[in-house]
């Protein structure tokens, strides 16, 4: 485990330790108890070996070894050491688990290589991967990006979970707890500073407000950094960081056996980002007159830098990715005696104003791409969790989760997009379009603040009863079966109307009913749409796992799933027929994900439980695989779902580590990870096969009908999945020595990846290049003060987090690098 000995829930002497396998209770219930133990001894850095690691994983508190799942904890001083501030840096530290974003609504989680689709973001499906927050589940994945507020632990969970958990986890969950109120005064600062003039303030206070019976604790983080990209037009610095983030918690004891925990918390983003810039070119079928070099070259255009890691661009639209989160929750725990009801109740809200570039580059393209949402939902979970060390074991639950997202959407097309989009070849009669590339023979009023507006509403309730038992048959062998019944039911509704004004044409508007106002070019461009998805179905789920205990300190277990991943609605606009007259109504709903999965497991300590040794193998096969998808159409990348045939993903982790003293400890974890497409016969073509001859090797025609499909479609079955690096590793440990009271320590925390595509058909185009990140720490601990010194990225390792193709089969490639290398100093303090 990543430093899992030093970072996770260790059993303090202080506190009265409960029995392992007892349901989950607030670490606030015993009056006199000190909170938070766990993060006190790491925050000492003074864990020793052999002390028990204790999670709720499973929805009781259980050693971390004895739990038959892989499982990964990281403490809240580890979190603050490495650098680790939101679940988008976690990657770094657990080699299975990979986070991409090309902003904050465009965001997933992803274990295992599953989870979301690689690519934009529809509105209209599950996310394989569940978030929690003190027990709630957050329905919007962008909070992922978003600093921790006070967090105590973080438990990383692989594969499916969906009879534990409420929301259904087809490949995992990322499982957050906070530092519980207090019956003890205490209070927390930490305060950072770096370069490019980083600044962050955390705080943390709680204090009993009635003995033994209420306590409050209030959490605050202030994060702010200039940006790392120039915009060479406007002077801007993009890519800044701006959060602020507010928790608090109200505990509440009526008596011994009843307590309630009242959250509430409010975080707003404002990063100003983000943006993707020139990367670099390559050939496609368009005619070569239409391909980015000769577009570029009639308008006498230069990117700002033809090297991306120059971190210059020059686009012309706005750009911003203001998110704001919040809400609140409360939970209730009543100790029946032989067992324990848990009660998770919880209102969100997630608001999102963007504005967008979606033409990468510093022409009037597209001048405006934003799609403002605001998205409320609405959750309840019921467990019943048997209490005690007994043979038999459960836990028996219901949820109910409702959702509604309401998205007022707009694009515009600026005065260049007439020269760049049109085809000189297929110019509408009477379009007054442009019959050339060259800017003198071009009318740029055809496409000249052409305009289409979005209504788009989503609404999403979802039912489930779950449970499972743990049997143990006889001493160290137990079985442990679980079930799910699910259902959900989505409905939705995409309604764009197109317009323009100018003098060539004054107040044209299209709608779905009338389109005769606009011409040809006008319609391929940006077109009315109006439909209404719907989508509902029931299954059934389960799982079973055979574990057994070797010895003390030696578990084994053997898993197998079926599971599934509710079918979903497009609600991103629809691809265009195979005619052209319209959109495709066949794509509005993509089928189940239906998910076999296998996985054995070995956790292991010896020499005295200073060595800690896991090993996990899994197979998983999934069905009607709910992909992302390009519509290949002119103006903008439009992604929608559509389902591939059969996807295999395979492979092996483990977690190393190894404390030969208290004066040291290492660790090492990997994962390799084989994930392809078994099946996949009609997707798009990568972009060398796009915008041309159907005939061309690799690329057939779409026969006439064929749901969401461009006019070429390739068979990528046996190539790779995208953003799944076949190896993954974290490395890195810690030595310390005594000097005066205190002790004087240096870290280091390294990870490497092997590449992967970045294209949801690969192309040699898209590949990211495998890298390393090496950060380092070096500071001073005496008490409850803690001093250091960082340096993340420290060879300033340049690599890309993303790379995008422009819409329209030109060939460009743009790209958004990784972070720059950063080093600063953290004084944290205790009171």
């Amino acid at each position: 485990m990543s430093l899992s000995t030093v970072t996770a829930m260790l059993l303090a002497s202080a506190a009265p330790v409960p029995a392992p396998d007892t349901p989950v209770q607030p670490v606030a219930a015993a009056p006199d108890a000190v909170t938070d133990t766990a993060a006190a001894a790491a925050d000492d850095g003074q864990a020793e070996a052999g002390q028990d690691i204790i999670v709720t994983a499973q929805r009781r508190e259980e050693r971390a070894q004895e739990v038959p799942i892989a499982l990964s904890v990281l403490g809240g001083q580890e979190l603050a050491q490495t650098g680790s501030s939101s679940v988008a840096k976690l990657q770094q530290l657990q080699p299975a688990l990979q986070f991409y974003s090309s902003n904050p609504r465009n965001s997933a989680i992803n274990i295992r290589g599953l989870g979301a689709p690689f690519g934009l973001t529809n509105d209209g499906i599950e996310q394989g991967v569940g978030l929690y927050v003190d027990q709630v589940y957050i329905g919007r994945v962008g909070a992922a990006t978003l600093d921790f507020v006070d967090v105590d632990r973080i438990e990383v969970l692989r594969g499916p979970q969906g009879t534990l958990y409420g929301k259904n986890t087809t490949a995992g969950a990322v499982n957050i707890t906070t530092r519980a109120p207090s019956f003890q005064p205490e209070a927390k600062v930490e305060l950072t500073g770096g370069n490019y003039q980083f600044f962050q303030l955390k705080t943390s206070l709680s204090a009993p407000i009635a003995d033994d019976t209420l306590a409050v604790r209030l959490s605050t983080t202030l994060t702010k950094r200039h940006g790392t990209v120039d915009n060479v037009r406007t002077g801007e610095k993009l890519h800044k960081l701006d959060n602020i983030g507010v928790r608090g918690q109200l505990l509440w004891r009526p008596s011994n056996n009843l307590d309630f925990t009242l959250s509430g918390d409010f975080n707003l983003q404002n990063p100003l980002c983000c943006v993707q810039y020139y990367v670099r070119t390559g050939a496609t079928q368009r005619p070569l007159n239409r391909q980015y070099a000769a577009l570029a070259a009639a308008f006498n255009y230069k990117p700002a830098s033809f090297d991306p890691f120059d971190r210059k661009t020059d686009v012309d639209a706005d750009i911003n990715s203001r998110q704001e989160i919040g809400g609140v929750g409360l939970v209730g725990n009543l100790d029946l005696g032989f067992a324990t009801l848990t009660s998770v109740s919880a209102w969100r809200y997630w608001d999102w104003k963007p504005a967008n570039d979606r033409d990468f580059i510093g022409l009037p393209i597209t001048t405006v791409s934003q799609n403002p949402s605001h998205q409320t939902q609405l959750s309840q979970e019921l467990r019943l969790s048997s209490n005690g060390n007994t043979r038999l074991k459960y836990t028996l639950g219901a949820f109910w989760f409702k959702q509604t997202i309401n998205t007022h959407g707009s694009q515009v097309q600026g005065s260049a997009a007439s020269r760049w989009l049109l085809n000189p070849g297929n110019v509408a009669v009477g379009s007054s379009g442009c019959a050339t590339p060259t800017a003198n023979a071009c009318n740029p009023l055809v496409l000249d603040g052409l305009t289409s507006t979005n209504e788009i509403h989503f609404d999403n309730t979802s039912f489930a009863v779950f449970g499972k038992l743990n049997w143990e048959v006889v001493d160290g062998l137990k079985i442990q079966p679980g079930l799910r019944l699910n259902y959900d039911k989505k409905s939705g509704s995409y309604v764009a109307t197109v317009s323009i004004n100018n003098s060539a044409f004054p107040n044209k508007v299209a709608t779905c009913a009338n389109t005769s106002a606009l011409n040809a070019d006008q319609l391929n461009t940006l077109a009315p749409q109006c439909y209404s998805p719907k989508f509902s179905d029931w299954n059934i789920s389960g799982d079973a796992t055979i574990s057994y205990d070797f010895s003390r300190d030696v578990h084994g277990y053997a898993t197998f799933a079926r599971s599934f991943k509710s079918g979903g609605i497009n609600l991103s606009g629809l691809p265009l027929n195979a005619t052209n007259t319209g959109v495709d109504l066949s794509t509005q709903t993509v089928k189940p994900e239906k998910e076999n999965h296998f996985e054995v497991g070995l956790k292991t300590q010896f020499l005295d439980r200073r060595v800690t040794f896991n090993l996990a193998g899994f197979l998983t096969d999934i069905n009607d695989y709910q992909a992302t998808v390009n519509n290949g159409q002119l103006t903008v990348i439009r992604g929608y779902l559509a389902n591939a045939g059969k996807v295999r993903v395979k492979g092996f982790e483990w977690d190393a580590s190894f404390q030969p003293s208290e004066r040291a400890r290492v660790y090492f974890n990997g994962a390799y990870t084989d994930a392809k497409y078994v099946k996949f016969v009609n997707a798009p073509c990568p972009p060398e096969l796009s915008g041309g001859n159907p005939a061309l090797n690799g690329a057939t025609p779409a026969a006439p009908g064929t749901p969401g499909l461009s006019p070429l479609v390739c068979d990528i079955s046996g190539q790779v999945l995208p953003g799944i690096s076949k190896w993954s590793l974290s490395f890195g440990g810690e030595v310390n020595q005594p000097v005066g009271e205190g002790e004087v320590y240096f870290g280091y925390d390294g990870s490497y990846r092997t590449k992967f595509s970045s294209n949801p058909s690969p192309s040699a185009y898209t590949w990211i290049n495998g890298y390393s990140l090496s950060n380092f720490r070096l500071g001073y601990r005496k008490g409850d003060l803690n001093v250091f010194a960082w340096v993340r990225n420290a060879f300033d390792q340049h690599y890309f987090e993303l790379l995008t193709v422009q819409s329209g089969s030109t060939g460009l490639i743009v790209g958004q690098p990784g972070d720059v290398r950063t080093f600063g100093a953290t004084v944290s303090k205790t009171f």
